[in-house]
């Protein structure tokens, strides 16, 4: 899953990575070093300027909200739910079959937090029971330095309480994009003598990680087609991130900065590893 990521970039930067030609600053947000659920974030896509007369579609950086509502929901309660949709069934799910053939964004990120899962945990996990035990999170980021996107999609919901011209009548929401996660070795060997070799002993699921050759075929809104969007959801070439552990603080979503990303010589939890 996704539950967590970190998005420093200025939107200056990420317009130039991402080749926007549309971006309101009005819509800028600070660095955030632990990005949670329910908070707005960047998303990049592509759909027509309704400031002008063309009905191509542009490149626009806009501000969404964490946690898709979709269309046709009655509240915007069970949004804070739906911050990952899982890439085998977009195609079928009534909250995210709509979103993914026509509304694809990119969320771009400094990379991800995950907290280590055992195998006895996911059991518990599986019962509907949990394990109160903190766990070690680690910190996944592209090997080279380079902006991660996290493959997304986005919905529009309009709050019937309100007048349509409110500024608050319409939400714009967004959900992270999961798949299986990577069983190959991460870059640089894996995250220490006895840490997780790959990202699947970290955590069974991880956020598709889209690769700039497949940003723009992502974006376009005229590729509609199941059959045509599948091939887009494969997973990204191996040994392209690496984990680190990372301190416990991130774990509670107050606590917020740099520091965060600062690598661990060694987990500070025990750990199946």
């Amino acid at each position: 899953m996704c539950g967590r990521y970190a998005a420093s970039r200025s939107p200056e930067d990420l317009v130039g990575l991402f080749g926007v030609a549309k971006w309101e600053p009005e819509e800028t947000l600070a660095a955030d070093w632990n990005v949670a659920p329910t908070k707005d974030v960047h998303a990049v896509l592509e759909r027509p300027d309704k400031q002008s007369d063309r009905p191509d579609p542009v490149r626009q950086l806009r501000t969404l909200r964490w946690g898709l509502v979709p269309y046709w929901s009655k509240t915007p309660e069970g949004g804070a739910k739906m911050i990952n949709a899982r890439a085998e069934s977009l195609h079928e799910k009534a909250s995210f079959r709509q979103a993914f053939a026509a509304r694809r964004c990119l969320l771009p990120a400094d990379g991800y937090y995950e907290w280590v899962t055992g195998a006895d945990e996911r059991e518990l996990e599986e019962q509907g029971r949990r394990k109160r035990t903190r766990k070690q999170p680690y910190f996944v980021t592209p090997a080279d330095g380079s902006v991660m996107a996290l493959a997304g999609l986005y919905e529009f919901w309009r709050d019937p309480t309100l007048p349509g011209d409110h500024q608050r009548a319409w939400w714009v929401t967004c959900t992270v994009v999961t798949t299986e996660a990577e069983t190959t070795p991460l870059a640089g060997g894996g995250a220490g003598e006895n840490g997780p070799r790959s990202l699947a002993d970290i955590h069974p699921r991880m956020p598709l990680v889209l690769p700039e050759d497949r940003w723009s075929a992502w974006l376009d809104p005229s590729r509609t087609e199941p059959d045509d969007l599948r091939p887009l959801l494969a997973p990204p070439a191996a040994g392209t991130v690496r984990a680190y552990p990372v301190s416990t603080d991130v774990s509670n979503v107050r606590n917020n900065g740099p520091e965060l990303l600062r690598e661990l010589a060694a987990p500070e939890e025990a750990t199946l590893f």
